[in-house]
């Protein structure tokens, strides 16, 4: 029992300290969440600038199951629209059980500043729910993004989260997670597509993630994931079905183990 406390302790420690910055979907969990450069329907938890050249709506459900506790489930949403010259991107998030839990919500816009380059803002309403006897805290916040396309297969991304580091609690001046991103990815064909990046949370030693996605087929994705400090493996895979994908995967903690994952996306192969 004292062991599987600790385990808790130490997984709810994790997630306080890296508080709205939660990855979701099965695509990027599969590839170590090392998609700052990637465009992918869940925009909105990696960066928003990369949602800047959508031509139709795309729209994602997600959830996940850390460290295979039913205490540490979540659930998320993600949807891209876009409006005339620019992106809107939507989204949601919910973590936690009765006795802690976290949420986030917001609303984003990118848009193409140029044939190459695009950025992305977007504003957050972050919440944090612990039992009666703790309260409750919430606070806005602002992320931003930038996305360039260097070559056809090579691509940049670099996003901010929670820039003016909102806080959390009046206790030794305790604030929300800021984390910066920075990545590049690169096709090198139309099956192979390898991811690269670098996140350092402003409290934490910077974290590298590298990703790898391979078509089997038009429809079949097979993905795999490394991340360091800690040591974090990942794999997944996906398929379509008409304008449907569904991902699945796990990550695996070397501390604390499993994190089954699963997402459904709405996608349009006509159209970007």
């Amino acid at each position: 029992m004292r062991l599987l406390i600790g385990l808790f302790s130490l997984a709810l420690f994790h997630v306080v300290n890296a508080q709205g910055y939660l990855p979701s979907g099965g695509r990027a969990i599969s590839m170590a969440n090392a998609v700052v450069s990637i465009e992918d329907e869940f925009a909105f938890f990696n960066n928003p600038a990369t949602a800047s050249r959508y031509k139709s709506i795309k729209a994602g459900l997600a959830y996940e199951n850390r460290f295979l506790l039913k205490e540490l489930q979540s659930q998320s949403l993600a949807a891209a629209i876009p409006l005339g010259k620019g992106v809107m991107t939507l989204g949601g998030h919910h973590y936690g059980y009765t006795q802690f839990r976290s949420y986030r919500a917001g609303i984003g816009y990118s848009m193409g500043l140029s044939e190459k380059f695009s950025m992305g803002v977007q504003l957050n309403y972050l919440g944090l729910m612990l039992n009666q006897n703790y309260g409750s805290s919430s606070a806005l916040t602002a992320d931003a993004g930038w996305f360039a396309e260097i070559t056809p297969k090579w691509n940049i991304g670099l996003s901010v989260m929670n820039i003016g580091r909102a806080g959390l609690s009046d206790y030794e001046d305790d604030r929300y997670s800021t984390a910066m991103r920075l990545g590049t990815s690169y096709r090198f064909s139309d099956r192979v597509l390898i991811s690269i990046e670098g996140d350092k949370d402003l409290d934490n030693p910077l974290r590298f993630r590298s990703g790898i996605e391979y078509g089997i087929s038009e429809d079949f994705f097979l993905r795999g994931g490394l991340a360091t400090n800690r040591l974090e493996m990942s794999f997944g895979m996906g398929y379509c079905f008409s304008v449907l994908r569904i991902d699945i995967g796990s990550s695996y903690d070397q501390i604390l183990g499993w994190s089954p994952n699963f997402s459904i996306v709405f996608i349009n192969k006509d159209t970007k």
